[in-house]
């Protein structure tokens, strides 16, 4: 057993109308996660349909021609396992996690949703009120709405810049038939993927998948371009009746395939990777200036966003600020130590391990391997690619990286 390596566990194949199912075979395990991926996001859709890609996530728990939205929900709590989805800017997800004899049923009502769905006029219309009450809600939270705030400024007149959830004015507008037109349009066998990760079968998994997709039509797909905006720095400065001051200090960032991502990767750990972190010691173990504070490292197909975050006093924000940037200026003069470079680098590796311990990681990093590169992405490649990173590299990449030019700030204050 010791001398298998893990892509003797991976499989993957491809239904001849497109459809791709990739699955790990995890021996050890009792459990299995199943998960239907749609290459679907926010930035998929029209300035009309802001929203919809999120608003048809949630529909498609409220019933099937054969199942209730009761019968759904119940469907894997029965049997103990749980059923779920989220949305984000590129792709949606559809996915449960059972105990691996329950794999038929999961495959049968996510499958279900995706090709059935009834979308009852009056679920429809109610769920319209669920969806704004979940943007109220982001909107309470500071951090939340800085964020889609700094956001909607650094991608200002693109798709990425939009929210995820949409508008209040166009999810309103929303009908049952928008509903099954955008799903004719983007839910087609070459733009899904199904991916399983547990104590399962390749074959059997694709016995039944074949048994419920096999039908679908291939669909040509379109090749869409969406250039990005030359970057603007608008710094973003609001007020809401709160105690603490929000900060974001950030700029675009590495597309997933980027040559460079692995030196970001650990110039992110080495400022922001937890408490043993720059950031942290500095900002908050030595100064006392904020309780939390972390770097964020956002990858899409073709850019990125990447920064800091901190929430802190209005009367320390000078000093934050001026310490967050001293700690960037630092990481250009100065090559990371050897001692440093190897903790982040064994941070880095002991969170990939981890992340192992659980099938729904596992099933996730599958697919994101599949829809980014075409390919199942191993565990020997990122650590190989995490232990090659210099302390050299770090620097020369920081160097250029690190451009106030391409900064900009967001700050959330408390009013008055």
């Amino acid at each position: 057993m010791e001398n298998l390596k893990e892509v003797d566990f991976v499989n993957k194949s491809e239904l001849t109308n497109g459809l791709r199912i990739v699955t790990e075979h995890i021996e050890s395990v009792k459990s299995v996660s199943v998960g239907i991926w749609v290459k679907t996001g926010g930035r998929n859709e029209t300035e009309q349909q802001a929203g919809i890609t999120h608003f048809l996530e949630h529909m498609l728990f409220k019933g099937t021609e054969s199942r209730s939205s009761f019968d759904i929900a119940l469907s894997m709590e029965a049997v103990g396992g749980y059923l779920n989805a989220f949305t984000s800017s590129e792709y949606t997800c559809y996915y449960a996690r059972c105990v691996n004899t329950q794999l038929d049923k999961a495959l049968d009502v996510l499958s279900d949703m995706v090709l059935h769905p009834s979308f009852p006029e009056e679920e429809v219309e109610k769920e319209k009120k669920v969806v704004i009450e979940e943007m109220k809600m982001y909107r309470d939270s500071p951090d939340d709405y800085l964020f889609e705030e700094f956001n909607a400024r650094m991608f200002k007149g693109h798709e990425l810049g939009r929210p995820v959830l949409g508008y209040e004015e166009t999810v309103s507008g929303f009908s049952r038939q928008d509903l099954y037109d955008y799903m004719e349009d983007r839910y087609y066998p070459g733009n899904l993927l199904i991916s399983v990760a547990g104590n399962v079968d390749h074959e059997k998994v694709v016995e039944i998948v074949k048994s419920y997709f096999e039908d679908l039509k291939p669909k040509e797909k379109v090749e869409e371009t969406q250039p990005l905006p030359a970057f603007k720095n608008e710094d973003v400065h609001l007020t809401k009746p709160i105690e603490q001051t929000h900060y974001i200090y950030g700029r675009r960032a590495l597309n997933f395939d980027h040559e460079d991502k692995y030196l970001l990767l650990m110039a992110n750990t080495v400022l922001g990777g937890g408490m043993s972190s720059r950031l942290h010691q500095n900002v908050r173990e030595k100064y006392g200036y904020c309780y939390s504070i972390q770097t964020f490292n956002q990858s899409y197909t073709d850019t990125g966003l990447w920064g800091i975050y901190v929430g802190t006093d209005k009367d320390y924000v000078d000093h934050v600020r001026e310490l967050i940037k001293t700690e960037l200026r630092k990481m250009q003069e100065d090559l990371v130590p050897g001692k440093e470079l190897a903790e982040a680098k064994a941070q880095l590796k002991g969170k990939l391990l981890l992340s192992q311990e659980s099938t729904s990681n596992r099933m996730t990093r599958l697919a994101k391997s599949e829809l980014y590169f075409g390919r199942f992405v191993t565990l020997d490649e990122l650590v190989e690619n995490i232990d090659s990173v210099t302390s050299e590299q770090i620097q020369e990449f920081v160097q250029k990286f690190f451009d106030e030019e391409q900064f900009m700030e967001a700050i959330l204050l408390p009013e008055n």
